[in-house]
């Protein structure tokens, strides 16, 4: 299968990042794949899921600590600064929470429980659960799929409204109409993707895609 193609008036922006890593497009294709069965899709998933880790913790503030070695003291470079807090969105957003737990085990969790109303496509919150303190943390946003970027909106919106000023957006596969909403809703949030695809269908799903994420995280239909 052919790597898709980032159109034109899809390119990356100033607060898109497409990360194009060889290893993370060789497992998205293996995901992308229709016979890809539920536990191997979770597994690449959260692979991707520790490598998007990277690259988004890229910017994240050190400061010197003195420590001993086996041979000697030394100054050495430790994280410092606003701790971060992973929000998933349910219910697909915690197929790529795993992945970055495993990287990033210190980081508090939020919840944010959206659906996607079949006829308006609109967003439709049913829970929210955030850290108390998330407003001096840095909050990353995470959903497989940017789509419409209805549900990515809305969830920033969630995430700002609690009163957090520094926030990423971390998704698998971006659409065009999904990377433009999220920046005409919040053209402060920098959006992280593996990749972006070329149009969402009649029903809101992006093409060529994964198909439903959740389902196929966890098996249903």
């Amino acid at each position: 299968m052919n790597a898709p193609t980032v159109p034109t008036e899809a390119a990356p922006t100033a607060n898109t990042v497409v990360v194009d890593h060889p290893l993370i497009q060789h497992k998205l294709t293996l995901m992308r794949r229709s016979r890809t069965p539920a536990n191997e899709f979770r597994q690449l998933l959260r692979e991707i899921s520790m490598l998007l880790a990277y690259e988004v913790t890229r910017d994240m503030p050190t400061e010197l600590v003195e420590i001993d070695t086996p041979l000697t003291t030394m100054q050495a470079p430790m994280l410092a600064g606003k701790k971060l807090c992973l929000v998933s969105v349910l219910r697909a957003g915690g197929g790529i929470l795993e992945g970055m737990l495993d990287i990033l085990p210190a980081a508090r969790v939020g919840h944010i429980g959206l659906y996607r109303d079949p006829v308006s496509l609109a967003a439709v919150e049913y829970y929210l659960k955030l850290p108390r303190d998330i407003s001096e943390r840095t909050a990353i946003v995470l959903d497989p799929m940017l789509a419409t970027g209805n549900s990515a909106a809305a969830a920033v919106s969630e995430v700002k409204a609690a009163g957090c000023q520094s926030i990423k957006f971390v998704c698998l596969i971006a659409a065009p109409e999904g990377i433009k909403a999220m920046q005409e809703a919040h053209p402060d949030v920098p959006v992280y993707t593996a990749a972006v695809d070329s149009h969402l269908n009649d029903h809101g799903y992006i093409v060529p895609g994964i198909g439903d994420a959740g389902d196929r995280i966890f098996g249903t239909k």
